[in-house]
């Protein structure tokens, strides 16, 4: 499996980003699409807004944020599908745009993503 990594919007495209897929089910604040330098916005990976609204970056809820989201990409098949193809094609970066740079849904993201393919 090809190289995920996580970066937020508001930072640059890097040689080493590969494909560019912004992974948050909100367009980022103050970003214009030009800016943002994405491939694909694929705002169903997303965590559901009920989820992200009961998590709200609470350090104390990581554990039970990332199984309850793991739970919702369980059940979104097609996007997890989408993402894995994507993958078999070289590197890719999943892009959000949340302050907290380590307990947020890109960083979930990947480690499900790493996880069903046995790394």
């Amino acid at each position: 499996m090809a190289l995920i990594r996580t970066k937020r919007v508001y930072l640059p495209r890097t040689a080493d980003d590969g494909y560019r897929v912004l992974v948050d089910g909100i367009w980022p604040r103050g970003m214009t699409r030009q800016k943002a330098d994405i491939d694909l916005w694929l705002r169903e990976i997303a965590p559901t807004k009920a989820l992200r609204q009961w998590y709200r970056h609470d350090a104390q809820k990581w554990p039970e944020f990332r199984r309850r989201y793991y739970e919702e990409l369980d059940n979104n098949a097609e996007s997890v599908a989408h993402l894995k193809k994507l993958l078999a094609g070289g590197p890719i970066t999943l892009v959000y745009s949340s302050s907290e740079t380590r307990l947020n849904n890109a960083s979930a993201l990947k480690s499900y993503l790493e996880n069903q393919n046995g790394e």
